[in-house]
């Protein structure tokens, strides 16, 4: 008897250490989770916290993993984007000599047949070569030693001297001279010495675009009927077919040739339409930036200085900027007046005024102007 009340005692004493043990563990394991929540509460605020934090910080911090995806893609596939914009160009180009210039040549009058090859084969060399030049001419990029610079800042990604107006290109991982963006279809940064290459292709780029849509608007017209009544005459073709008899005969059909012809030219106006909106728009901003004497980046800056100067009511002024007209001529590097045939209405491999670490006034500006407000 005194023996099973000992061992039921020691079971007891043992059951209650376990309840123990198991419940300082519990305790134990409620405090590692408390202060582990309270560290990374401590941990989340210390890095959130800063006094100049606002919504453009927060935004930006949520964009960035966007943000690094947009300039690894963009560096890979800007040469994909390259060949597209060849192999679109070609298109057009192709279905211009094949199907509408034998056209051109049996219906239009001498005069207009004149304008036509005069006006396209210029638009067409003035496309492929600024197009050309703005892929192959390198944006400038300043040296990496800072003799002989005088105002430059450092820039805080690749530790170089960094020159006014200079900013980093992350897909480039270089700074850039003047940089206005990088732009994918030429996979290639737009900036001090591109710029105008860039533009001026934009421009006639354009032009060609609305020229092709304008002059190709009856022919695609007639070719959208035509479509339509192949595919009329497809199915009462085939209707036919399903009840054919010994006095029915199926409607005569399209021939290849004319099926192709048709749909190439409602491809060359559906396309260059498009990118008569798309690209127009494009170079719109871009000359009013340049009106202004601004790049893209520079934009952005001047409109926050501006917000800026004007709480403490002062006025913000560019100081870039020479007046509409004269910013026109220092880009388009126009000095005297025959340089707007041979430096702009003509192919010109002329360098910007400049070297793009300095800018002091280009001597095509006979007269300091005000500087534009930056808008």
């Amino acid at each position: 008897m005194r023996s099973r009340q000992r061992m039921f005692a020691a079971v007891m004493r043992l059951l209650l250490k376990c309840l123990r043990l198991g419940r300082r563990r519990r305790f134990k394991l409620v405090r590692q989770v408390e202060q582990l929540w309270h560290y990374g509460h401590l941990c989340l605020r210390s890095l959130l916290y800063n006094s100049f934090t606002n919504g453009d910080v927060v935004l930006d911090s949520l964009f960035e993993p966007i943000y690094w995806l947009v300039d690894h893609v963009t560096r890979w596939f800007g040469v994909v984007f390259v060949a597209l914009v060849i192999g679109l160009t070609s298109s057009i180009v192709a279905i211009v000599y094949i199907c509408l210039l034998p056209l051109i040549l049996q219906t239009y009058t001498p005069a207009w047949i004149c304008w036509h090859l005069a006006y396209g084969h210029w638009n067409l060399i003035m496309i492929v070569f600024h197009y050309y030049m703005a892929i192959t001419t390198s944006p400038g990029h300043p040296p990496q030693a800072k003799d002989n610079l005088t105002g430059v800042s450092i820039c805080r990604k690749c530790i170089a001297p960094k020159p006014a107006r200079t900013h980093h290109c992350s897909i480039c991982n270089r700074c850039v001279l003047k940089m206005d963006h990088h732009c994918p279809w030429l996979n290639n940064c737009v900036g001090h010495y591109n710029h105008r290459y860039f533009f001026s292709f934009c421009l006639f780029m354009t032009m060609g675009c609305i020229y092709c849509s304008i002059s190709g608007w009856e022919m695609f017209r007639d070719a959208y009927a035509a479509i339509e009544r192949m595919k009329l005459l497809e199915k009462e073709r085939l209707q036919v077919a399903a009840n054919q008899t010994y006095y029915q005969t199926p409607p005569p059909t399209f021939s290849f040739r004319q099926r192709a012809f048709h749909k190439s030219v409602v491809y060359l106006w559906v396309l260059c339409s498009s990118v008569a909106l798309a690209l127009g728009a494009l170079t719109l901003w871009h000359a009013a930036l340049i009106t202004r004497g601004e790049t893209s980046i520079e934009r952005h800056i001047n409109k926050k200085e501006r917000q800026r100067l004007q709480k403490a009511g002062k006025v913000f002024r560019n100081p870039y900027s020479y007046g509409s007209w004269d910013n026109w001529k220092v880009f388009l590097g126009v000095d005297v007046p025959r340089h707007w045939l041979t430096r702009v209405l003509l192919p010109s491999p002329h360098l910007p005024h400049g070297t793009g670490l300095s800018w002091d006034l280009p001597p095509c500006v006979t007269k300091q102007h005000a500087p534009l407000l930056a808008v």
